[in-house]
C-alpha cells in the first residue's frame, strides 16, 4: 500500500489501531487551543450517559460522521470543514472514547445505535446522510436496517469488515502473519516520541505519512502535567465489550443507497509496497502472497453481502489505500462522497 497499512486487515479488525501502534495520550495543557471550526456540545443518549457532538456547520444537506473504534469525532477536524460548502456537517464522539461519557456497559452494536439515533432525534438532525470509518459500519449497518426513514444514505470508509467473517479471527488467516509479524511492526514510541503530542504526530508522519490532528490526540490520551504524552483514556475493557458486542452484518433490509470506499490491495504485485514490507527471501514472499490473495477473498465477500442492500450500492475500490482512506484517499473520498450527495437529490 501507499501508507504503511501494517497488515491493515488486522489493524481494521481490532480498530484500536492507533492506541495498540503508538499509545499516545489525551489531555493537553490550558495554552493549547482547538483550531477547528467546531462548536461541542454534549447530548444525554442514556441515564448518566453523554456524547460529545461537533458542529462545523454549513448549509445543505446534514452529514453525520462516525468515527472508527480507538478514535473520537476529532480525527475529521481536518476532513470536515472540506464537506461544509454544500452540508451541515456534525460529528459524533461514541461512548467510552473521549470527552464523551465512558459508563461500564452499552457497547452493542444496538446500544451504539440506538445512541446515534438519540443524537439525531435531540439535535433534531433530519434525514441526514451517516459517513462512518471502520467499525462505524456496525452502528450505520443497524441504523439503515432499523431506520431507513430517518436516513438519505450511508457511506462507509473502509467500514466493510463483517464482525462475523472476519479475518482478524480466523486462525488460519493469523498464522500467515506470524513469520513477517516481527518485520512489519514498528518500534514502540520512544521517550522522545513521548515528549509532546507534536513529537508523536512526527511519529505519525514517520511511520503512517500522515499524522491525526492534534485535537484527536489530546482527546484520545491523557497529558502529563510536564506536556507529554500518558496512558489512553479508554480501557480495554471497553474495546473488548465492543467486539463481544459486535454482530455479523445483514445489509438486506437497508433501503437507502449506499456508498462503499474500501481500501483494497493494489494491483497484482504491488502487494509489497501495500504493507509496507519488502520480503527478503521466498519464504516471506508466499507468505505476504497468500496474505494478499486472502485479502482480496474477504473483500470480495464483503462486497457481495453488501449488494443485497436494496436502496443501492456504489462500491469504489481505493486500489492501495490505508484503512484511514479519508486521510490517504482524501481526494478521491471527497469526490466520490459529493458525487453521491448529488445524486440524491
Amino acid at each position: 500500500m501507499n501508507y504503511c497499512r501494517l497488515a491493515g486487515p488486522l489493524i481494521a479488525a481490532a480498530t484500536f489501531f492507533t492506541s495498540a501502534l503508538f499509545g499516545f495520550a489525551q489531555g493537553g495543557s490550558s495554552a493549547w487551543h482547538d483550531p477547528s471550526p467546531h462548536t461541542v456540545q454534549f447530548v444525554t443518549v442514556e441515564d448518566g450517559v453523554q456524547l460529545e457532538v461537533l458542529d462545523w456547520r454549513g448549509s445543505g444537506r446534514n452529514i453525520v460522521l462516525l468515527a472508527g473504534s480507538g478514535n473520537t469525532a476529532h480525527v475529521f477536524d481536518d476532513f470536515a470543514p472540506k464537506l461544509t460548502g454544500n452540508n451541515h456537517v456534525y460529528g459524533i464522539t461514541r461512548r467510552g472514547f473521549g470527552a464523551s461519557s465512558h459508563p461500564e456497559a452499552g457497547y452493542t452494536d444496538q446500544r451504539l445505535a440506538d445512541d446515534v439515533l438519540r443524537v439525531l432525534d435531540s439535535l433534531n438532525i433530519r434525514t441526514p446522510i451517516l459517513v462512518g470509518h471502520s467499525m462505524a459500519g456496525s452502528e450505520m449497518t443497524t441504523l439503515g436496517s432499523q431506520h431507513s426513514d430517518r436516513l438519505a444514505g450511508l457511506v462507509y470508509l473502509d467500514a466493510g469488515d463483517d464482525p462475523g467473517d472476519f479475518s482478524g479471527e480466523n486462525p488460519a488467516y493469523l498464522a500467515l502473519f506470524e513469520k513477517l509479524r516481527p518485520f512489519m511492526r514498528p518500534a514502540p514510541p520512544t521517550d522522545a516520541d513521548r515528549k509532546s503530542f507534536e513529537a508523536m504526530r512526527d511519529r505519525q508522519m514517520r511511520i503512517m505519512r500522515f499524522a491525526f490532528p492534534e485535537a484527536e490526540l489530546r482527546n484520545q490520551f491523557d497529558s502529563n502535567p510536564d506536556g507529554s504524552v500518558g496512558p489512553n483514556r479508554t480501557p480495554n475493557s471497553v474495546r473488548k465489550a465492543i467486539g463481544e458486542g459486535s454482530k455479523k452484518r445483514d445489509y438486506s433490509n437497508i433501503r437507502v443507497p449506499i456508498l462503499y470506499l474500501p481500501a483494497a490491495p493494489p494491483p497484482a504485485r504491488g502487494w509489497s509496497q501495500y504493507y509496507c514490507f519488502e520480503p527478503q527471501n521466498a519464504e516471506q514472499r508466499r507468505a505476504l502472497q497468500r496474505i494478499y490473495d486472502a485479502d482480496r477473498v474477504y473483500l470480495n465477500r464483503y462486497e457481495r453481502n453488501m449488494r443485497t442492500a436494496k436502496g443501492g450500492v456504489r462500491i469504489v475500490e481505493l486500489r492501495g489505500a490505508d484503512h484511514y482512506v479519508y486521510f490517504t484517499n482524501e481526494r478521491e473520498v471527497l469526490r466520490e462522497l459529493r458525487k453521491f450527495e448529488a445524486d440524491l437529490r
